[in-house]
């Protein structure tokens, strides 16, 4: 099934994810160097990492929400999806209290806020993984007819057409 949501061909919320997985996982990493260095720079860097990554993921949530919708009714790919976005809204939800329980003091975070940041983290590995299958085995957001040797999505030619 192909996304609703397209950009030149590819589906937006594939293109967006990347970044708030990308930065909320990274800023997990830099918490930990900030606990294993008392060095607070590191966690300030952690501290904006989640407001960009929060911004990220309410993107990339409207985009998934539009493919959503569009999927049929009792499919798998349907009960997959809304686990798929039911867990990311906790994610960036987890993300967002650790992030306001840093805000008055982002260089010195409560332990608090970093064990929101880890569960986050850990419950994205788990949402990320429902997002694969939705798309590697489920084929959601794949082209009808793709196959190794598809034309570019930019010729606008079918994927089912075999290159020349």
């Amino acid at each position: 099934m192909e996304s609703r949501a397209r950009l030149f061909g590819h589906s937006i919320h594939q293109m967006l994810i990347v970044f708030p997985l990308g930065l909320l996982a990274t800023s997990f990493i830099f918490d930990i160097v900030f606990l294993a260095t008392g060095n607070g720079r590191f966690a300030d860097i952690s501290f904006w990492m989640i407001a960009s990554g929060l911004i990220g993921g309410l993107a990339a949530a409207v985009f998934g929400l539009i493919d959503w919708v569009a999927l049929p009714r009792s499919t798998r790919a349907k009960r997959i999806g809304a686990l798929h976005g039911i867990g990311n809204v906790i994610v960036v939800g987890l993300f967002a209290v650790s992030w306001f329980v840093r805000y008055d003091a982002p260089a010195v975070p409560e332990a608090a806020a970093i064990v929101l940041s880890g569960l986050g983290v850990a419950l994205a590995l788990v949402t990320g993984w429902l997002g694969g299958e939705l798309v590697d085995r489920l084929g959601v957001g794949v082209d009808e007819g793709a196959h190794l040797n598809s034309p570019s999505s930019l010729s606008r030619r079918p994927a089912s057409e075999h290159a020349r």
